[in-house]
């Protein structure tokens, strides 16, 4: 902030002095503009070394979860039971579930022990596949969907981290999930935030958090991911437990049973009309391994 002068003005008859006075105002502005430039600095110096601080503890989370290999995971798959909950109480027993990737925004979702329940996602469309055939996903559905995978962990530390306009915040230390923690926040171009937490001693990611608007109600929400229970697979760190809270209540808990990254999934899989049948393509895959 600029330094207010303080003008002392004399009455005088004489040039020699008036012009001295101009001098020496000069000279003030100069010395105030010199301090100010000098205040300046620090607070330049505090932004960048935070912005380092925060790049750094990223840096190690996204080492500790595999460095490279993590970064370049062309597709995973991934086996087990979910479930999901009412206003914070269990809704039902729970449904195995099947689940393939293909980075970066195709995901098949086959649900009971027939298998014969699908959610196919590929870009921006989605449709629930049944033996009647494919038929699109609600709206609604859709954007939920597209939401959560804009914020998921996996773009945040593949595509935000190096997107044009990211700015970086270290927040300091935190507790999250019971966990020491450390609190870093993510804001991009076009002004949306996500904070994640990395645990204070293997670095991993513990917990992701994130808000956004109704369109219809114009209601905040905040969207909640915490991570347990990692597991090294193929040279990655995957975490086999995913709680999912929203508005403060639990919403859905993913337990994993098997992780598989790089193995090469089929095409035809996330066609919606291509009739793939994921029995079949289980058997040829379980007899190649």
């Amino acid at each position: 902030m600029k330094q207010a002068l303080s003008i002392l003005v004399l009455v005088c008859s004489g040039h020699s002095l008036v012009w001295g006075q101009a001098q020496n105002g000069a000279g003030s502005a100069s010395v105030s503009t010199s301090s100010d430039a000098t205040k300046a600095s620090p607070a330049i110096s505090v932004a960048q070394e935070n912005d380092h601080r925060a790049k750094t503890l990223i840096d190690q989370a996204i080492e500790a979860l595999g460095g490279q290999t993590y970064l370049t995971i062309r597709d995973r798959e991934m086996q087990g039971r979910a479930y999901s909950f009412h206003h914070g109480r269990p809704n039902g027993e729970g449904a195995l579930f099947w689940s393939f990737t293909e980075f970066p925004d195709k995901e098949r979702v086959e649900i009971t022990k027939e298998r014969d329940i699908a959610e196919l996602y590929v870009g921006s469309k989605a449709w629930e596949i049944t033996y009647k055939g494919p038929h699109p996903i609600e709206q609604k559905d859709l954007d939920d969907y597209l939401r959560r995978r804009r914020f998921s962990l996996d773009t945040i530390l593949r595509t935000w981290v190096n997107s044009p306009g990211v700015v970086l915040l270290y927040e300091g230390a935190a507790i999250a999930a019971q966990h020491p923690a450390t609190q870093v926040t993510l804001i991009n171009a076009q002004n949306e935030s996500v904070t994640l937490y990395f645990d204070a001693d293997s670095h991993l990611p513990i917990k992701k958090s994130f808000s956004w608007r109704d369109p219809v109600d114009r209601q905040k929400n905040v969207e909640e991911e915490v991570y347990d229970d990692y597991k090294p697979v193929a040279g990655i760190m995957a975490p086999y437990n995913l709680t999912r809270y929203f508005n403060g209540d639990m919403a859905s808990q993913r337990f994993l049973h098997e992780v598989t990254i790089n193995q090469g999934l089929d095409e035809t899989m996330f066609d919606p009309n291509s009739h793939y049948n994921p029995n079949k393509a289980a058997g040829k895959q379980s007899g190649k391994r």
